[in-house]
């Protein structure tokens, strides 16, 4: 599967965006998806991950609350809201896809990667 993220942008502290990640390829029904982020000098970690049929969700403590992940498998695309958002929340936001029913945290778990797209959070 082929993924493509898009969405990303520069926003002030406390504005909203909306990624989107589209796959294509295989069906996109069969992966559990997730979103992954790095910030500069950090190592990469989870924002947010849904199973294979959207009713089970994840979200990373920094960003609960603020984040909702959601997927329409009739479009082949996963989202990402997010809201409130902060200057620490800057980073490039990867999209990943795990041939599983469930997701996974771990990023190794994941088989498929988006290019990603960069987020910029201005104070």
């Amino acid at each position: 599967v082929q993924l493509q993220a898009s969405g990303g942008g520069l926003v002030q502290a406390g504005g909203s965006l909306k990624l989107s990640c589209a796959a294509s390829g295989r069906a996109f029904s069969w992966y559990a998806m997730g979103w992954f982020r790095q910030a500069p000098g950090k190592e990469r970690e989870v924002v947010a991950c849904i199973g294979r049929s959207g009713g089970s969700t994840y979200y990373a403590d920094p960003v609960k609350g603020r984040t909702t992940i959601s997927r329409d498998n009739a479009k082949n695309t996963v989202y990402l809201q997010m809201n409130s958002l902060k200057p620490e929340d800057t980073a490039v936001y990867y999209c990943a896809a795990a041939n599983s029913y469930s997701y996974y945290v771990d990023a190794r778990l994941y088989e498929y990667w988006g290019q990603g797209t960069q987020v910029t959070v201005s104070s």
